[in-house]
């Protein structure tokens, strides 16, 4: 297989930086979005709902997609390989992870709040189905936080990278 040479590889670069900016900027708007809501006023509520799933279908989503499409490119088309070093296999798994938990858990628990507040009006406010949904979100979506986090340190470091000789 054809690999990319040192020109595609600065644009390859380039091209994933702007795809994580855009993933983890949407992740930090949408934790910042969360906390603020005033869970006692529907109106609010349901408005930050609507702008958190903006912020998720048109943000993260495009943002982590472009991101693991990227992560494939450097796996196969580059020196990098996805096991080679040990501290990008750690980033792949990692982003795998966060990339699931972000579709079957955050986006689940929103998706289902939103429906709650369109169907139930302000009364799903009260409803302690919506109130766990929220908390368990936030929770997930300050574990994406870390795991980001730790995913970019772990890009500049690159622990547990071979000695030379």
């Amino acid at each position: 297989m054809k690999k990319i040479g040192p020109k595609g590889l600065k644009w390859l670069k380039i091209i994933h930086l702007l795809l994580v900016v855009m993933f983890f900027g949407g992740i930090l708007s949408s934790t910042a979005l969360n906390l603020q809501i005033d869970l006692q006023n529907y109106n609010e509520s349901y408005l930050a709902y609507k702008g958190l799933i903006l912020i998720s279908d048109h943000v993260v989503r495009y943002g982590a997609i472009g991101t693991l499409l990227v992560g494939f490119v450097y796996g196969f088309f580059t020196n990098w390989g996805f096991f080679k070093h040990r501290w990008v296999g750690v980033k792949f798994v990692l982003y795998l992870v966060q990339t699931i938990i972000g579709i079957f858990v955050v986006d689940k628990l929103m998706v289902a709040n939103m429906r709650m507040l369109e169907t139930q009006g302000a009364l799903a406010l009260s409803d302690p189905g919506f109130l766990q949904n929220h908390e368990i979100r936030q929770v997930f979506v300050w574990f994406q936080v870390a795991v980001t986090i730790f995913i970019i340190i772990i890009s500049v470091w690159k622990p547990w990278k071979k000695k030379k000789a």
